[in-house]
């Protein structure tokens, strides 16, 4: 199978909901199975990328909306640090 294939079969799947592409400014085209709100933990080291397990913000972007002036579609919060692998090599 070729890699243009996957990539292809990839960009199938986010057409149709099933993944959502994770864009962090990367070279890599990361993807996410987990198609739902939620929030990622980046290591700053190793470059690992973890779900966040906390309930993603409600209506949000309807509270910033007015002040904007625009309509608020989505928002995205990501925290950085460092993983537990990381910290445990020292």
């Amino acid at each position: 199978m070729s890699l243009g294939t996957v990539y292809r079969n990839l960009r199938i799947l986010q057409e149709q909901g099933e993944i959502t592409h994770l864009d962090f400014g990367s070279t890599f085209d990361r993807f996410d199975g987990r198609v739902e709100p939620h929030y990622h933990f980046i290591c700053e080291r190793c470059g690992k990328i973890t779900d966040v397990m906390i309930p993603a913000l409600k209506d949000i972007e309807g509270s910033f909306s007015p002040e904007l002036g625009g309509k608020v579609l989505r928002h995205r919060i990501e925290f950085f640090g460092i993983c537990s692998e990381c910290l445990a090599k020292g």
